[in-house]
């Protein structure tokens, strides 16, 4: 049975602001994780670890939600008629995600950019899309393409840019265990790709500290 506490405006938008468990969904997960705790050589009947697996099983859907999301769902909810044509850059935007070759979290900020082309969108629908790819197992390279094709696949703009930073904790606490490293990606569309001009300019947006 699930728990269908949520409130209706966000879930018609395609985002959740309170967390919703499916509880078959939890149950089998724990199950898993219950096992996996006595393969690592723990004993899950102690007590803290009571109640672990079923608090990794709710992490773990909460972490993967994106995939219940539409993102361009969210973005036709605040599309609007508009004659501005200059570049809309929103930065800064909190990224969290797991990485999809060892379940461990890489976080960071992903900075992004459109050139509307006769319709804008409500400004907090951009850090929701992003959201909305971070809360599933992803690669980088992939969360950067993927955000870009919402935006112009939907927006149909002049052009989009996205630049995504992050670090890794594959990388920090396992494997060559560097822990200052960052990985920076980027994906660019219409004049962003076309214009070096308009591309730097971007560029140089999301470097300066204009607060």
């Amino acid at each position: 049975m699930k728990n269908d506490k949520y409130d209706h405006d966000d879930e018609v938008l395609g985002y959740q602001k309170i967390d919703r468990y499916d509880d078959e969904k939890i149950s089998s997960v724990a199950h898993h994780y219950r096992d996996i705790l006595g393969k690592l050589g723990e004993n899950p009947e102690r007590e803290g670890l009571l109640k672990t697996p079923e608090r990794v099983a709710k992490a773990l859907q909460y972490l993967t939600h994106g995939y219940d999301i539409r993102p361009d769902e969210i973005l036709r909810s605040a599309m609007f008629k508009e004659d501005y044509s200059q570049m809309v850059v929103v930065k800064d935007i909190e990224v969290f995600s797991m990485c999809e070759h060892h379940m461990l979290p890489f976080f960071g900020k992903a900075h992004i950019a459109y050139i509307p082309n006769g319709h804008i969108v409500g400004l907090s629908k951009i850090p929701r899309v992003v959201d909305a790819f971070a809360r599933r197992l992803q690669v980088q390279e992939r969360l950067t393409d993927e955000i870009r094709d919402c935006l112009q696949d939907t927006l149909l703009p002049a052009g989009v840019a996205v630049v995504v930073e992050c670090k890794h904790l594959c990388m920090a606490m396992r494997g060559v265990q560097k822990q200052n490293s960052v990985t920076t990606t980027s994906a660019f569309t219409g004049e962003f790709l076309k214009n070096d001009k308009t591309r730097a300019e971007f560029l140089r947006l999301i470097t300066a500290d204009l607060h």
